[in-house]
């Protein structure tokens, strides 16, 4: 063995020999810290705040001086100012990817102040919403189910200081939050809610003459289109991977070919396809869709049946 074999491998036997000759009492250290780091509660945190202000910063000081063990994750903090239809989507897609006991803060709340209820709701998941009542869990709950909901009057649950009338993000969620994951008694927040604000979203309608639907969002910074329309709807069409489709888009004529994925067009052309959610989504590839053409949200979409003509429908 040469020299400079050596005196590579004899560092890397020392490692070899300190990694298994820790004590019983290492091994059972390490395996506590790891247990412990596993068994960190989880707050998942979305609102429409944006980031050009300490209002998020702000939220999350309240939740680490509660509960300093958490776990702070973020959905997104720009959502569109006052926009519950758009959180209620996010919150729907982020969801199944979370375990059971994950506590799921969101703000969007444009009633604050109001008579609307600061409420928390258990779903059938086991997962919890800490958020205002305002409809924005409806579609979550309506695909998991809801267990029970509490509404948030319990004062020692809220900050240690008077309320204000246009914080409850800091004052009242963050808090009740926190204090649900340290592992607070959920019975004690407040009193039962029986019926929750429901949300009605839109949804495509399909008739013997193709689908009906809405531009509900930009999948940015892409600027690609998100529709409400479900992917296996648009299957019931006819169409084939390769089809060229003539839509309309905001009642405008609009020829698409309806691919797999963004690089099956050349760059800078136009595609119809089924995204990551399954939905029909309309995209650029390497563009931006809706800065190109001048199409944002809310818009409408109709795609027809393979076959029929656009015309007359």
């Amino acid at each position: 063995m040469t020299s400079r074999n050596r005196l590579f491998l004899l560092p890397l036997l020392a490692l070899i020999l300190a990694a298994c000759s820790k004590s019983p009492a290492q091994k059972e250290a390490a395996e506590q810290a790891a247990a412990q780091s596993a068994s960190r509660p989880t707050i998942v945190f979305m609102t429409d705040f944006g980031t050009a202000n300490d209002a998020v910063s702000i939220c999350k000081a309240v939740i680490i001086g509660i509960a300093p063990d958490a776990r702070i994750m973020d959905i997104t903090h720009q959502v569109t100012p006052y926009q519950i239809d758009e959180a209620s989507r996010f919150l729907f897609d982020v969801t199944p990817y979370y375990p059971a006991g994950t506590v799921f803060l969101v703000v969007v709340d444009p009633g604050v102040g109001t008579s609307r209820k600061a409420v928390i709701a258990k779903s059938r998941k086991g997962q919890f919403f800490v958020l205002p009542d305002n409809g924005l869990v409806t579609p979550v709950l309506d695909r998991d189910g809801l267990a029970t909901a509490r509404e948030i009057t319990n004062q020692a649950w809220m900050i240690e200081a008077p309320l204000s009338s246009t914080f409850h993000g800091r004052d009242i969620f963050s808090p009740a939050a926190a204090h649900l994951a340290s592992g607070w008694d959920f019975n004690l927040v407040g009193p039962e809610v029986s019926q929750l604000v429901r949300l009605t979203p839109k949804v495509s309608i399909t008739s013997e003459k193709g689908i009906e639907g809405d531009i509900i969002g930009l999948d940015d910074p892409y600027g690609s289109l998100i529709t409400d329309i479900p992917g296996d709807e648009f299957k019931k069409l006819g169409y084939s991977l390769g089809d060229k489709l003539r839509i309309e888009i905001n009642k405008k004529p609009v020829i698409l070919p309806y691919v797999k994925t963004f690089m099956d067009v050349p760059v800078g052309d136009s595609l119809l396809y089924i995204d990551s959610r399954g939905r029909v989504g309309i995209a650029n590839n390497e563009g931006n869709y809706s800065k190109k053409f001048g199409v944002t949200p809310p818009g409408t979409i109709f795609i027809p049946r393979k076959g029929t003509p656009i015309k007359g429908k």
